[in-house]
């Protein structure tokens, strides 16, 4: 493979401070409104990367799964890898990447567990193999083959009937709280846009970085 020959260029549109709004969320909603409405697959997921407990950092795709003022909502195992992770270090950061769009958002924030009440009502909206298999699996650890995963799963389920499982109590929401955006917007010749939103205070202050 010649990977060092692979390139494109960007041509799609630009990002001014003209073009921004003084609250980076609100910002934020209109791209991922521009990124549904685009029907790009996937829209929703993003790159979580926390500092895992050897001191490396660790990133994986999640799904977003809902946000407003207070910050960013996304829902996990919370004795997986990243749920310790986030125990020792609430400092995370969320990496949204749209290429059809030539879009980029990072955010950086302190994640906090959301209230039991919000991992309730959606856990219990899940379908409900995906429901059992929250319940069955214990997520990040290991296990002796991808059989002893299914019969895990079909035991729970044929004894269920249909009905529900409890959310185990290990299984919940995050919510994360922003205090940094970055918004970039591939150009031409690499002389990509980047818009950061720092919060100050109760403020945001912007500014353009260099490429």
């Amino acid at each position: 493979m010649k990977l060092d020959s692979i390139r494109r260029d960007y041509k799609r549109a630009s990002l001014t401070k003209k073009d921004l709004i003084t609250d980076p969320t609100e910002f934020f909603s209109k791209w991922m409104h521009e990124a549904l409405s685009a029907g790009l697959r996937d829209a929703t997921s993003m790159a979580l990367s926390t500092v895992g407990e050897d001191g490396f950092p660790q990133s994986r795709i999640v799904l977003l799964k809902d946000f407003n003022s207070d910050g960013f909502t996304f829902f996990t195992n919370y004795q997986s890898e990243k749920g310790r992770a986030i125990s020792l270090n609430p400092k995370i950061s969320l990496h949204f990447f749209w290429p059809e769009l030539e879009r980029q958002v990072r955010i950086s924030g302190i994640a906090e567990k959301t209230p039991v009440q919000a991992s309730e009502q959606y856990f219990h909206s899940r379908p409900l193999d995906s429901q059992i298999a929250a319940a069955v699996s214990a997520q990040s650890s290991e296990v002796p083959s991808r059989d002893y995963l299914e019969e895990k799963f079909s035991n729970l389920k044929n004894q269920l009937k249909g009905n529900d499982p409890e959310r185990p109590e290990h299984w919940g929401g995050y919510l994360v709280r922003p205090v940094k955006f970055e918004f970039w917007q591939g150009r031409e010749n690499r002389l990509h846009d980047r818009m950061v939103y720092e919060k100050q205070a109760d403020n945001w202050i912007i500014k353009r970085l260099a490429p």
